[in-house]
């Protein structure tokens, strides 16, 4: 059972970005620089890479595509923050 993730994401408002920036991520587009464009995080100053996390520091929609996705599986997501494209980098 997965313990611990690493992720990157990119934030927007509008649920239309989110699916043509994933489109772009999709199409091999790199996801640091997506991130550093598009995102409205602070996080995209490092790609969007927000580190190793635990259950229970995300939200819960975030959190499940994290944990309940495998290593390199990019997925959108809403929140009360926006949405997010999610890209999990590791898990352990």
């Amino acid at each position: 059972m997965v313990s611990k993730v690493h992720a990157a994401h990119i934030l927007v408002k509008r649920q239309d970005d989110a699916k043509k920036i994933k489109e772009q991520v999709d199409a091999g587009q790199n996801f640091g620089e997506l991130a550093k464009k598009f995102s409205t995080c602070p996080s995209k100053k490092k790609g969007g890479d927000l580190g190793w996390f635990e259950r229970g520091q995300m939200v819960k929609p975030f959190e499940d595509a994290c944990f309940n996705g495998k290593t390199g599986d990019v997925s959108l997501v809403r929140t009360e923050f926006g949405w997010h494209v999610i890209k999990v980098l590791e898990q352990k």
